[in-house]
């Protein structure tokens, strides 16, 4: 199988899914939860008609932002959104800029008033903003240019990195002390995700992670697994984290693929479903990590993996009156509620799109709120 039929192959599968999640940043580091093995309920971000989120980044349990797009079917509507909940309810915050913003792909903050969002805008340029609850100011690095693609955002201490595709290969973008940096990889392919150190995608044949080391990104040693992708990452320390994806065996055909790094190499992480699709990865910054995703075999019910100690296991959504499908894009972990929020969309019999936010956490499941 050729890089470009895999590329085309991914394009689709990916479409099916209406956006690439970056990847969600470590999660604050607290004292080890309960269980969290039950999902709570099914609620919504109230995106209009169409609507579907692509990641979740949650600062605490008041202060949770997500991001996606509106009427995504429509080319001359379509927009993208950034959304907050304060502890009681979603509000849309508003984009300051007259060009629009197109589909959101990833959301990241180095602190409650520095969030930043990535994706595409209807001028044909990739789309980085800015901003706080008050509202987000479109930033524009000279030197991005039509054609780029962006897909994750991380955002540290002094220091923002977007990751994408130039020219069919991985895109770097880095700001520094005020200053704009760009990197072209070597490898042919395309970044969908960074964390800290590292970003993740894909050579169109094979996974990809790059690692930054000196001020410059770097393609690691990863597992020989042919047709894999990656999506996200979640990075707890420099020692471990945890990358996850799929692997391509056909059309219609992807199995579930997840990588751990224990700080000296990569390893395929064993899994105890196929056939599934994994997007999403959060995790407590302990070592314990959920995943969110979409099961075919039981489309209409959320599905997501929790790992721990090279173990994982499934824990699924309850039943939902007029899902056909859904499909959870990125997940986010609360670490003063020790719970996990997953968001995507749900499809109906009349293929109508409704963006959705699974909750998951200890206890006895209650019955879904429409």
């Amino acid at each position: 199988m050729t890089r470009r039929t895999l590329r085309r192959a991914l394009t689709l599968i990916l479409a099916t899914s209406v956006a690439l999640p970056a990847a969600s940043p470590a999660a604050h580091a607290d004292p080890r939860p309960a269980a969290i093995d039950a999902w709570q309920e099914s609620s919504t971000a109230r995106l209009t008609a169409d609507g579907s989120l692509s990641d979740v980044l949650a600062l605490s349990s008041g202060d949770v932002w997500a991001v996606g797009q509106q009427q995504i079917w429509d080319v001359w509507k379509n927009r993208g959104t950034i959304r907050h909940w304060n502890g009681e309810r979603w509000s849309e915050v508003a984009i300051r800029d007259s060009t629009g913003a197109g589909n959101l792909r990833a959301v990241s903050a180095s602190a409650p008033g520095a969030v930043w969002a990535a994706g595409d805008g209807h001028d044909g340029l990739p789309y980085l903003v800015r901003g706080d609850v008050n509202g987000f100011d479109r930033v524009r690095p000279e030197g991005l240019r039509s054609g780029d693609w962006l897909g994750g955002v991380h955002a540290g201490s002094g220091r923002v990195v977007a990751v994408g595709s130039r020219d069919d290969n991985g895109l770097i973008v880095g700001l520094h002390e005020g200053e704009w940096t760009f990197q072209v990889t070597k490898e042919k392919g395309a970044l969908y995700a960074v964390a800290g150190a590292f970003a993740v995608g894909d050579t169109g044949t094979a996974p990809l992670i790059m690692h930054q080391s000196g001020g410059t990104w770097k393609s690691m040693p990863v597992p020989s697994i042919p047709g894999g992708y990656l999506r996200d990452i979640q990075v707890d320390s420099g020692k471990r984290a945890l990358a996850v994806g799929g692997v391509y065996r056909g059309p219609g055909k992807v199995e579930p693929l997840a990588l751990t790094w224990n700080g000296k190499r990569w390893r395929q992480l064993p899994l105890p479903v196929r056939s599934v699709r994994l997007y999403g990865v959060t995790g407590d910054g302990k070592g314990r990590y959920w995943i969110s995703g979409y099961d075919p075999g039981r489309a209409a019910k959320a599905f997501m993996l929790r790992c721990e100690k090279r173990s994982c296991e499934v824990i699924r959504g309850g039943e939902v009156a007029g899902r056909s499908s859904v499909r959870l894009q990125a997940v986010t972990y609360l670490a003063g509620k020790q719970a996990v929020w997953a968001v995507g969309h749900a499809v109906d019999g009349k293929e109508r799109y409704t963006d959705v936010v699974e909750s998951f956490g200890p206890g006895v499941p209650e019955p879904a709120k429409s």
